[in-house]
């Protein structure tokens, strides 16, 4: 499983790439929503679920598929980017893993994301 409390992982950008990877474990009613990619690892987010992959060794050819269904949310945090602060956030707590925190550069869809997790939450 992903070490979550390791902030190096969570410096996402915006990204295809992980969608292709992580298409094969998609629901039959699953459609992706947004992806991003840090420097190896990545997280896709569904309207289902959070899928964080995490490329294991040095050839990359190892990867931890960990799934965050939206159903065990018990809280959720978004902070937008500014006008100097690119960098945006979300937080979420899940009630058998705890505080997950993603930190996205540049464009992200943090709000349709913030939608569907409020959608499976509330």
């Amino acid at each position: 499983m992903i070490d979550f409390n390791n902030k190096g992982f969570f410096k996402l950008k915006q990204n295809n790439e992980y969608a292709e990877r992580v298409s094969s474990l998609l629901l039959d009613d699953e459609q992706v929503i947004d992806s991003y990619k840090a420097m190896r690892d990545g997280v896709v987010f569904t309207t289902k679920r959070i899928i964080a992959v995490n490329v294991q060794g040095i050839t990359g050819s190892k990867k931890d598929f960990t799934s965050l269904p939206y159903k065990n949310i018990v809280a959720y945090s978004v902070e937008t980017s500014g006008t100097f602060d690119l960098d945006s956030e979300l937080e979420i707590y899940f009630s058998a893993v705890g505080k997950v925190k993603f930190e996205f550069t540049g464009k992200t869809s943090i709000v349709e994301i913030s939608k569907v997790i409020s959608r499976h939450v509330l």
